[in-house]
């Protein structure tokens, strides 16, 4: 029964999704201000929460990972993102995102390069860190963009059907 729920649930996010939204992006990033209606204290209140979540939920991540395999925790969870305050985020992401081609790099990602920007790594290195992040974005929206949606339902669906 939840098996079947949770494929109804998929269906209907999947068909009332109007494009393929993966991330949390500079789109919406820079949409904040607008929905704060402009105030300063608002907006920053709703960023910062919004960074305080992501670093929470990267620690609990680490912390999950790293009680069963400590190696491989430090190897996904290698890049410091706690090296600038909350503010010093919000300021270089603000100043990330007004760059249209950044747009679509997911907030994680820009945290990151936030920190390596505060850390004061060789240019060179952020920018093509920059550059991997925006292609890998657009690979994965365009694997999307062609993926067969009822073809992905109907194999979900008869695999979870399967009555051996």
């Amino acid at each position: 029964m939840c098996r079947k729920i949770s494929l109804i649930v998929f269906c209907v996010l999947l068909l009332n999704g109007q494009e393929n939204r993966i991330f949390w992006d500079g789109r919406e990033w820079n949409k904040i201000r607008k929905n704060a209606n402009y105030d300063n204290s608002i907006e920053h209140k709703i960023k910062s929460t919004y960074i305080n979540g992501v670093l929470d939920g990267r620690l609990y991540g680490y912390l999950r990972t790293w009680s069963k395999n400590a190696t491989l925790a430090n190897e996904v969870f290698g890049e410091s993102v706690d090296y600038l305050s909350v503010r010093e985020i919000i300021n270089n992401l603000n100043y990330f995102y007004e760059d249209p081609l950044n747009s679509y790099i997911p907030i994680p990602t820009a945290i990151i390069i936030a920190n390596l920007y505060g850390q004061r790594v060789p240019i060179d290195i952020i920018e093509k860190y920059t550059q991997d992040s925006r292609d890998w974005v657009n690979t994965l929206v365009l694997e999307l963009d062609t993926l067969d949606y009822s073809r992905l339902i109907e194999e979900k669906y008869l695999k979870n059907n399967k009555t051996d």
